[in-house]
């Protein structure tokens, strides 16, 4: 028998270049974690929940009763509450927009947590606003409309009260926003004009 196996060759080694020289360090320092990076993700996180389960406690505690008694008892009815939260939606963008836009981390950092603190009021309207807008949305599917959905106040029933709802709010919003920045372009044009 002549059965041998041979022995696998042994590589090449490395080019001197490539070799690894143990104890010395290299020339590029190690880059140390970025906990800023860190805080901050933590803080959005943080700030989307103090966001959202205010709203969800809020939706269960009186979220029928917006859409079922105050929007049909409100002046001109559902059609109108909707028409008004439509218009005030770009009022309290505003409301929140142009104070952070006037922020100047840089240039003073009081002054910039002070226009951080008028933004709040702003959005503390968004965040009822966008609860009072959420309280009409159906679930995605439709085999979730239970017969909660379709009791008075929630979103089912609104959408067959009133189908056309959506259309009002959106109509109202997009002219609001129409007016609101066409108010800026002639408030802008005039403050760059220069004065005669």
């Amino acid at each position: 028998m002549s059965g041998g196996s041979a022995r696998p060759k042994r590589g090449k080694a490395a080019p001197a270049a490539l070799r690894y020289e143990h104890g010395r360090r290299s020339a590029v320092p190690a880059k140390k974690r970025d906990w800023r990076g860190c805080g901050f993700v933590l803080l959005m996180v943080l700030g989307v929940l103090a966001f959202i389960v205010p709203m969800a406690a809020a939706d269960h505690s009186w979220g029928d009763r917006v859409w079922g008694e105050v929007a049909p008892g409100w002046p001109g009815g559902a059609y109108v509450f909707a028409l008004m939260v439509g218009a005030v939606v770009p009022l309290a963008l505003a409301a929140v927009i142009a104070p952070l836009s006037r922020m100047k981390w840089k240039v003073s950092r009081v002054r910039s947590l002070l226009w951080a603190a008028a933004a709040l009021p702003g959005f503390a309207v968004c965040w009822l606003l966008s609860f009072v807008i959420l309280g009409t949305s159906r679930p995605k599917h439709r085999r979730n409309w239970d017969s909660e959905c379709y009791s008075t106040g929630h979103a089912c029933w609104v959408h067959e009260q009133y189908p056309w709802i959506w259309a009002v709010g959106l109509l109202a919003t997009l002219a609001m926003a129409a007016l609101l920045i066409a108010a800026l372009v002639r408030f802008t044009d005039r403050e760059s004009r220069p004065a005669t």
